[in-house]
């Protein structure tokens, strides 16, 4: 997974509800010298990554199921394992749960792993503050990212941006991995 997420964070950031397009090939070269970036370990990751029966959607709702209340904070497709998983983490009340659901089945693989808030970072945390007063889930963005990409979800999770928090949904759409970043609407009404 640390080849694949090597090459995203090669991908240049976009502006929000924008979508930046490089392509997959042009990404997962490396660069002079760059000996550590194994193209060929990444394109096995998005070959198993295309070939999940389960979606990224579908394991954030299978994780938030688990327990009555949770949001997804975060997910990322794993294809290194055996079997392939999604790694979701999710907010409910004080605890950040740790799941990984299999990319194959949806079933829930090695048990789960819970820690609370105050374990986290103060920007952590506030983060999750804030997305837990969003009238929109990660599953929303991921839907929309999607949809503008006519593409397939990879990861999702938080950024801070010039002190907004955004969504950030990368997406494969053929052989493009494009990078979606989508300002949420204001808080929830009471």
């Amino acid at each position: 997974m640390w080849l694949l997420a090597a090459a995203l964070l090669a991908l240049p950031f976009a502006a929000p509800a924008r979508a930046i397009t490089s392509s997959a090939a042009a990404a997962l070269t490396p660069q002079d010298g760059d000996s550590a970036l194994d193209v060929h370990a990444v394109r096995r990751e998005l070959d198993s990554f295309q070939a999940a029966q389960i979606s990224l959607r579908k394991a954030m709702a299978i994780a938030e199921a688990l327990h009555t209340g949770s949001i997804t904070a975060d997910i990322s497709f794993d294809g290194a394992t055996e079997p392939a998983v999604y790694r979701v983490k999710t907010m409910q009340q004080n605890r950040i749960w740790r799941h990984a659901i299999d990319a194959a089945t949806g079933e829930v693989v090695g048990g789960e792993a819970a820690s609370p808030l105050a374990s986290l970072d103060a920007e952590d945390r506030d983060n999750l503050a804030v997305l837990r007063a969003l009238r929109h889930r990660l599953a929303d963005a991921v839907r929309v990212a999607e949809h503008t990409t006519s593409g397939k979800a990879i990861s999702g999770g938080l950024t801070r941006e010039r002190g907004k928090l955004n969504f950030v949904i990368v997406v494969l759409a053929g052989s493009d991995l494009k990078e979606v970043i989508l300002e949420p609407p204001g808080p929830r009404r009471r």
